[in-house]
């Protein structure tokens, strides 16, 4: 079965078993295979007894006291290979193993010999009124005492034997009960098995069917091919292609800018001469009225000469500061300028950029033929992977299995009905055992209640009542039943204890921590010719190292049966279905590829002309000193304010007069002039924004002119460098890139490779139920439901049984103190005090051992 098994799970497997190395492996994009289809299995092979688990667990302890050694594994070895007793030593590591359970069933057989042996000598001793047989009771002054101890002692005793029936008694149902529900655990076995048959070929046409997402993320990145590999070449190339496109674009800018400047230093300057011109008129003007004044008689007197003086030697500082008149034109920079913006060079070098951004459809047009190639490689496999599952006779192997099981849960289903019949008759002879001891405990209980509750301790021993006597009775029945059963018990109890002691030690605790394995594992153990005995049932090879240890775990951990029980060295179909043979075609494919960018130009001569012309247009010649100096200066020399403030104060200096309101009416024009002029040029928005552009647009020219022509150079080079990496050096890029993109769809291939193998290993035809019939046969069947419940009844019974020695004791002594006694002891009053008993004389009695001193049983 396991090996036509095997045949079912290698539909796949020799894409698991390719190997591939790849000289270069980049992380390509994670594929989703989604979930291999599983159905959940139903059987926990997990046994929880419930509350008499506790005894389970009392009985364990008392096992592990009896028998603490470990597990015998050399011996058991030596056994199996029919070696054991050939050396002396063998038997006493025997005997030193099985000590304890040697002794106790000594112990057991020695009761079994001797309580029958015992009890047919009592009873011919009371026969002949000898061992209590005599009905006389001497009297005693500790009697109440003695009697009270004996009955606590016997009552003590029958609880004691009563919890050990109850303990077998509770096994012995527990066990029925068990019996009786296993036949749910075995069909959730056969569930699973089944579940396991059917669901591995849907499991298995999962794994082929996923090859569908391997190929179409191929083939989506085959028809993708311009944005994935024409975007990284793109991408590297653009690494120096794009910088010096962009330079190049900045310089295109820079040309307008320049304009802009040059034009806004024309403009901008004349508004300035214009304002300017203007303030300088009328400033001499004024001046000259001003000088004409002084010039009058009036100045030469003396207390107005040195006013006069002192006003004419300030007349100097009515003149303009900033002179824009002598700045130099800008008027030729401005007509190269405008000569080079009559060729676009922006429009050349976003060509450049289109021309660039082309190459996405370059390689779409350049691999169209290759690629068309590629897909049908891809089409092949999933055809050859589809043909080749048509040949394996999977249905056939199924049904063949699936008739097997069938046959074998039907012969387990009629199999049934015979062992419940079975166990019935078990269940009913241990209950006649029970049964037994029920019995005596009756007779011991119901003495204890009838003595006790019928005793009368003023009574004298003869004239008990009949209550108390039948009490006596009850118990001296109790004994009599006790000898003659507690044989029969300690049988069961020896025989149940050594089986099932020695199958919890030798079967159970080792089959628990796995021992029991490494003994099944032992080399040359169950074929004195096979190393491994599991690999040579299985594939005829014993050197193939595959454990019952090792499969039973791998099972236990619900891994793939094809990993458990190593499968591949049972078919190997590399030939039929070795994709590495495939992807080493694709990636051949892929390498032909062929990609021709020269047609890309960045920048055709014409605009590497233009940026030659600007770099020549003479913006560096520009005197841009001059024009910051003139910039900074204020309007006048002299504050007019200031300055017509001093003269209307100098003014007053002078005699009342024509000179005096003549100065001050000059002082006057003078304001005039400062609010309707200088003050518009400083503060009106026409000169402000004339002055303000004037200083940007110098500023810019003069950074724009630093170092033109190595700017221009250093463009050019870059453009040139980037059209050389195009034209010559592109296809060591194309290579590279072209390489990465063959690992990405080699990378999806071995992707699925890797998930196939991990699928099969864990996932496809887990063997979990192979591990639960073992544990369902073993660990709950023979140890859980049978073994424990073996052990808790020989462990009740033979406990009750012990305390029977004792209760008998107890029993016989307590019993003539509640019996009728023919004869009693007789004292004179003085002796007997208050005694309450009667003399025998009193009552006509003959007593014919007064004088005896002893007193029997």
């Amino acid at each position: 079965m396991a090996v036509e098994l095997c045949l079912l799970l290698l539909l796949f497997c020799g894409s698991t078993i390719s190997e591939v190395q790849p000289i270069y492996k980049p992380p390509p994009g994670t594929l989703d295979f989604g979930f291999v289809p599983a159905k959940t299995y139903d059987t926990g092979a997990y046994h929880e007894p419930g509350p008499i688990g506790i005894l389970f667990k009392i009985v364990h302890a008392f096992l592990y006291v009896v028998q603490p050694n470990s597990f015998p594994q050399d011996l058991i070895r030596k056994l199996a290979q029919h070696k054991f007793g050939n050396t002396q030593g063998d038997y006493q590591k025997a005997i030193y193993y099985e000590i304890g359970f040697i002794l106790s069933a000594a112990l057991g057989l020695l009761f079994i010999l001797l309580l029958p042996l015992v009890g047919l000598c009592f009873c011919m001793c009371r026969c002949c009124d000898n061992c209590g047989g005599e009905m006389h009771q001497r009297q005693k002054k500790n009697a109440d005492c003695q009697r009270s101890c004996f009955a606590t002692f016997l009552f003590v005793a029958s609880l004691i034997i009563s919890v050990g029936v109850l303990c077998a008694y509770a096994a012995n149902q527990h066990l029925t009960n068990q019996v009786r529900g296993a036949k749910k655990l075995v069909n959730s076995n056969f569930k699973d098995l089944k579940i396991f048959l059917n669901d591995t070929p849907a499991q298995i046409d999962y794994l082929v069917s996923q090859y569908n997402t391997t190929k179409d993320k191929a083939l989506s990145d085959l028809n993708n091919v311009g944005p994935l590999l024409g975007n990284r070449v793109q991408e590297q190339l653009g690494k120096e292609v794009r910088p010096a496109l962009d330079a190049a674009l900045t310089m295109a800018g820079a040309i307008r800018e320049t304009k802009e400047a040059l034009e806004n230093v024309s403009v901008s300057v004349e508004v300035l001469q214009e304002g300017t011109e203007r303030l300088h008129a009328n400033l001499t003007d004024v001046k000259m009225h001003l000088s004409n004044t002084l010039n009058d008689s009036a100045c030469s007197a003396a207390q107005a000469a040195s006013t006069c003086n002192i006003i004419r030697n300030s007349l100097n500082q009515l003149n303009i500061n900033a002179n824009f008149s002598g700045l130099p034109g800008v008027s030729s920079q401005l007509a190269k300028v405008n000569d080079v913006l009559q060729i676009d060079l922006s429009s050349l070098v976003q060509k450049g950029y289109a021309a660039f951004n082309d190459t996405p459809d370059l390689v779409v047009n350049q691999t169209r033929n290759i690629l068309s190639d590629i897909k049908n490689v891809l089409e092949s496999i999933g055809s050859n992977i589809t043909t080749f599952t048509k040949t394996l006779p999977v249905q056939k192997i199924l049904a063949d299995l699936t008739i097997y099981l069938t046959q074998s849960e039907a012969y387990v289903q009629d199999y049934f009905p015979v062992v419940e019949q079975y166990d019935f008759y078990r269940w009913l002879g241990c209950l006649i055992l029970c049964c037994m001891v029920v019995l005596i405990l009756v007779f011991y209980y119901l003495g204890l209640l009838c003595g006790t509750c019928g005793y009368d301790k003023h009574a004298s021993p003869t004239t008990r009542g009949c209550i108390s006597n039948t009490g006596g009775n009850f118990l001296m029945a109790g004994v009599g039943f006790s000898f003659l059963f507690s044989w029969v018990l300690m049988i069961v109890v020896v025989l149940t204890f050594i089986t099932g002691g020695n199958v919890e030690k030798l079967v159970c605790e080792p089959f628990e921590d796995r021992t029991l394995f490494k003994v099944l594992d032992t080399p040359y153990l169950l074929n004195q010719h096979w190393k491994n005995y599991l690999s040579g049932i299985l594939f005829k090879n014993p050197n193939i190292n595959l454990t019952f240890e090792k499969v039973y775990s791998d099972c236990k951990e619900n891994k793939g049966i094809y990993t458990s029980l190593h499968l591949e060295h049972l078919l190997n179909i590399n030939e039929f279905l070795n994709i590495s043979m495939y992807t080493e075609d694709v990636a051949l494919k892929i390498e032909h590829i062929q990609i021709n960018l020269s047609k890309i130009i960045l920048l055709d001569e014409i605009g590497k002309e233009n940026l030659l012309n600007f770099s020549s247009s003479g913006i560096e010649g520009i005197n841009f000193a001059a024009y910051l100096t003139e910039i900074n200066k204020s309007v006048t020399k002299v504050d007019l304010l200031s300055f017509a403030n001093d003269l209307e104060a100098r003014a007053d200096q002078l005699p009342k007069g024509a000179l005096e309101n003549a100065l001050k009416g000059h002082a006057n024009n003078i304001r005039m002039i400062h609010n309707q002029q200088v003050v518009p040029l400083e503060q009106a928005m026409k000169y402000v924004k004339a002055r303000s552009t004037l200083n940007q647009s110098i500023r810019l020219l003069k950074r724009t002119s630093s170092e033109l022509m190595v700017k221009v150079k250093n463009v050019i080079s870059a453009v040139n460098a980037a059209q050389l990496l195009i034209n010559n050096n592109a296809s060591l890029v194309i290579v590279q890139e072209t390489k990465k993109y063959m690992d990405t769809i080699v990378g999806y291939f071995e992707q699925y490779v890797e998930w196939v193998k991990e699928s099969i290993a864990m996932e496809v035809a887990a063997c979990k139920p192979i591990a639960n019939v073992i544990d369902t046969a073993v660990d709950i069947f023979l140890c859980s439901y049978i073994t424990d419940s073996v052990n808790t009844f020989w462990f009740g019974l033979g406990g009750s049984s012990i305390f029977l020695i004792p209760a008998i004791i107890f029993a016989v002594k307590l019993s003539k103190y509640y019996r009728r006694m023919d004869t009693e002891d007789v004292y004179d009053d003085t002796e007997n005090g208050n005694n309450g008993y009667h003399k025998e004389h009193l009552y006509g009695i003959h007593n014919p051992v007064f004088t005896s001193s002893v007193e029997q049983w």
